[in-house]
């Protein structure tokens, strides 16, 4: 019975077989029909190429059709989220990563407008501009998720989206999406733990020092020598950890209260090379200035101090010998609703070991030291006072910039080969002006 059933189905397969063949003469043979006796021949000829070639066709098709279901398999895995729009910005596909960072609820045989299943312009705006401009682009912003249930609104929480799009052809747009909120919230938690580790260290390392004031006053030379070490390692970590808390205090606080008051700029800088002075003596560094000779700033002047303190003992400490670092400030004039705002800056261009192009996007993160040639300064074999960098100086120092409306860039001098780091401020002030905010 087993067998009976077998050559029957074998016997239907190959009928079935047979009637495709005679079918697909038939409809060769009604194509060539207009043709010519001798056409004819010749088009019968060509019948089996054209069977070849159909079948070629077929299993292309069939190829492509399994790398594109390939293709969607590996996005569908894929830890990034990523969605495909066509030229009107209705959605064409989306993978469960999408679906899930967007709160996305959308079936593939759905055709809508992005902008209904997802309410954001910060997306549907990088959408058009790759468009437009034919060329990718990445962007970050805050996604605030909609919701139509009130009961889900409570456990739905914003999110820190970065997005990179590449345009396609017809018009698509590609898009992939990273949820960077993990991210932020373990910083968060880290800075946390830091800082309440600075603050139980402050206690502890003051009393060191105090033990170490006392040693220092009953011991004699040679052993003092070592007590002096002590008391500049004790130094070091008290403005480590000094520098960790106010550093922490701008992130959580960018719009920081600010003493802001008149600040004649040139007068502020020579009093903090005066306080460096002693160790740019040593490598017989000099300091030049150029610009303007009386030019206010409404700014905080002992934050300010700090930032210059910070760039200058920089360029102090990774300067060749006897060479000279200079400052050049100058006033730029932009249109702002066709009103002049003049913006002063500051460049800071030193002759020293200047930065790895590795290093430049990096140079104001957090306990980033970058290259050795600037990890160890030249003086670090020299004195056992040098000055050591704790990784916080520059990160300090784009806060208080950033929190004065300002900018900073940092640059290798195409002259120099040294770092160049370049200042902006938008709070500039005539010198008539000066005493109003006094």
């Amino acid at each position: 019975m087993l067998l009976l059933g077998f050559f029957l189905g074998l016997a239907v397969g190959i009928g079935f077989w047979v009637w495709q063949q005679v079918q697909l003469n038939r409809y060769l043979r009604h194509l060539l029909r207009p043709l010519t006796s001798h056409s004819y021949k010749m088009g019968l000829l060509l019948i089996p190429g054209l069977r070849q070639e159909i079948a070629m066709v077929k299993q292309n098709r069939q190829d492509l059709q399994q790398s594109l279901q390939t293709y969607q398999d590996l996005l569908d895995f894929a830890p990034v989220g990523y969605l495909q729009v066509d030229e009107e910005n209705q959605l064409l596909w989306c993978n469960q990563q999408a679906q899930e960072i967007l709160y996305l609820h959308w079936q593939p045989e759905q055709v809508r407008l992005l902008l209904e299943l997802v309410r954001s312009y910060e997306l549907d705006h990088l959408i058009e501009q790759t468009r437009d401009l034919q060329k990718p682009q990445t962007g970050e912003w805050i996604f605030h998720p909609s919701c139509d249930d009130a009961a889900e609104m409570a456990t739905i929480k914003s999110l820190a989206l970065r997005a990179s799009s590449l345009p396609l052809p017809n018009g698509q747009v590609g898009v992939f999406l990273e949820n960077r909120q993990p991210l932020l919230d373990i910083n968060q938690v880290r800075d946390r733990y830091f800082s309440d580790l600075a603050h139980e260290l402050r206690t502890p390392l003051t009393s060191i020092r105090l033990v170490a004031e006392t040693l220092q006053t009953r011991l004699e030379p040679p052993l003092n020598r070592w007590v002096n070490r002590l008391m500049q390692e004790v130094d070091r970590l008290i403005n480590l950890v000094q520098s960790w808390l106010d550093l922490t205090q701008m992130e959580a606080n960018p719009n920081m209260q600010l003493q802001a008051k008149a600040v004649e700029l040139r007068s502020l800088i020579t009093s903090v090379w005066e306080t460096l002075e002693p160790l740019a003596g040593r490598q017989h560094l000099s300091l030049s200035y150029s610009g303007p000779e009386n030019l206010w700033i409404k700014a905080d002047q002992a934050r300010i101090y700090q930032v210059f303190l910070n760039l200058l003992d920089n360029s102090i400490k990774y300067s060749l010998p006897s060479t000279s670092i200079h400052v050049e400030a100058k006033i730029l004039s932009t249109k702002d609703n066709d009103a002049a705002s003049p913006i002063l800056e500051i460049n800071l261009i030193d002759s020293g070991v200047g930065f790895s192009e590795a290093d430049l996007p990096h140079v104001f993160e957090r306990f980033y030291r970058g290259d050795k040639a600037r990890t160890h300064s030249p003086q670090d074999g020299n004195s056992i006072g040098a000055i050591v960098g704790n990784g916080l100086g520059l990160a300090i120092v784009e806060q208080i910039i950033l929190a004065h409306g300002g900018s900073i860039k940092a640059m290798n001098h195409p002259e120099t080969g040294g770092a160049w780091m370049q200042l902006q401020f938008c709070e500039v002030m005539a010198n008539s002006l000066s005493q109003d905010y006094s």
